[in-house]
Order: C-alpha cells, then structure tokens, then sequence
C-alpha cells in the first residue's frame, strides 16, 4: 500500500494509508455513500441503538487475490472517524474461502451502514486482481512479464501518448501524428502508436514512436510484426486475449501483451461481511 497521506491505526495488524483529503477514492466513496443512504439508512437506525459498539470481519468466500482494502476500510471510517481498522491480508495477498481480510470495530451502525459500499468496492477491486493473476501466470516464465506481473498501460490520458487510429485518421496518417505527438511531447514521455499494417509498423518507426501496439492481429502476423520491428522499439499486443491464447502470443516474441478484459471484464468476487459481537 502507498506510504503517504493520514494513517488510520489498525488495532492490530497493518496500518492503513486512507489517502489525503479530496482524492479520487474520497470522492468516490462520498458519492456512493450519498446514493446508498441517502437521508439515513432506515434500517440500521430502527434496529439498532446509536450508542452500539461491536465489530465486523469481513471474509473470502472463494479464492482470490486482496486489493482495495484501503478502500473499504476509508468507507468505515467516512461513517465513523474513530473506528478502529486491522487489515489481515495485504495487497496482493492470496486468500481462501473464510479467510479474514478486514476487520472493523467501532459504531455498529457505521459499520452496518457502510456494509454494502465497502464490499462493493472489495468485490470489485479483489476480482480485478484476481484476474490480472491469472493471466500473468498464463505468460509465467515468459518476455512478456520480465517487468514482474501486471501493471497498467496507463493511469490517465494525461501520463502516457498512445496514437490510436483515430488520431492517425485525424492527423492524415500515422507517421504524421506520431510526428506531431512526439513535437509536442516531454522529452520523458514515451510516444506508442497503434499499428495494424507492415507499412504501418515502418511509418510509425519512422517518425519516432517510442512503442508499437500491434492492434487485433492473429499469432503469425504478430510474429511477422515482431520480425518486421527487429528490436528497434518494444513492442507490445492487443485485441482478442484470452487465458488460452496467451502463451501464444507469448511465444511471439512480443515485449507486452495488453488485456482490457482485466478491468471492464472482470468478474467481482465473493465476500461477506459478519458482525462478530456487539
């Protein structure tokens, strides 16, 4: 987890990075609070005293891989600033069916209140993580993870140039925009074009691409690609991957492999949370 910004103090186990003031994450987490309890959460307020205390755990129901816990536990302490939180798993972690991956105590009605946004946001996050493993294990020992497993292609458009087709259309062709792109780029920032076509590949290289995106080609015109490129940049597939075709993309001899299914595609995980005593 990321070290900076206000730390919660777990009672036991890892501390929590809860981020700074107006992020994204709080944003986020204020607006899905704000469309699930609206006025209040009738419910919670009928059943249960204002003064209550207790605590919850929240658990795998199957096998997956923990990510957001941060994120879960900032929804907690959003309706309840002095919650105290315990992370038993860390990012990354693998856990079984009924092991515990957040622990929270502190006003039973936060903790109920927030139940639903908290496990909405592990669910989907862990089942992202979930996936990235296994297609990461699908190239284990293979070009395409030498980097270390999975990683985004970008956060934003703002961090990263990729000249898509649209672009090239936009610009008169590829070669023109890959010039364009790479006159108006930070001597830093990393120019990739997408390319489809050998004559592509050429204008692309030629006008100073950085980084290739072969874009939705079989294996052997990958390859052919590959061979075309000779070194010159890395260069990195897209477009049609599976867990079963990725050892042969692979085998290619592609630096990359991009897999948007990762995250628009990810299936949300099974988790629960159970109040434990109050």
């Amino acid at each position: 987890m990321a070290r900076s910004g206000p730390r919660a103090k777990a009672a036991h186990g890892t501390a929590l990075d809860l981020g700074r003031p107006g992020d994204a994450v709080g944003r986020l987490i204020a607006l899905a609070l704000e469309e699930d309890v609206g006025p209040g959460d009738r419910t919670a307020e009928a059943c249960v005293p204002p003064s209550a205390r207790g605590s919850a755990l929240i658990f795998a129901k199957e096998p997956l891989i923990v990510s957001g816990i941060s994120a879960a536990a900032r929804v907690f302490r959003a309706l309840d600033p002095g919650c105290e939180l315990e992370a038993l798993a860390g990012e990354s972690d693998a856990a079984n069916p009924g092991e515990g991956i957040l622990r929270v105590r502190g006003s039973l009605r936060a903790i109920l209140t927030g139940e639903r946004t908290a496990l909405n946001l592990l669910m989907r996050l862990c089942g992202v993580a979930t996936i990235t493993r296994r297609y990461a294990q699908a190239l284990a020992g293979t070009a395409a993870v030498r980097a270390g497993g999975g990683f985004n292609h970008r956060g934003a458009l703002f961090d990263g140039i990729l000249v898509k087709d649209n672009h090239a259309a936009a610009a008169g062709g590829i070669g023109e925009a890959v010039r364009r792109a790479r006159a108006q780029a930070h001597p830093l920032l990393k120019v990739e074009a997408e390319v489809s076509t050998p004559q592509q590949i050429e204008e692309a290289l030629e006008a100073g691409a950085d980084m290739l995106l072969l874009d939705n080609l079989d294996d052997d015109e990958l390859r052919k690609a590959v061979q075309q490129v000779r070194g010159r940049v890395p260069v990195e597939a897209s477009g049609g991957m599976t867990l079963d075709r990725l050892p042969r993309v692979a085998e290619t001899g592609v630096d990359y492999v991009s897999v948007g299914a990762l995250t628009h595609s990810a299936p949300a995980v099974d988790l629960s949370l159970m109040v434990e005593g109050a």
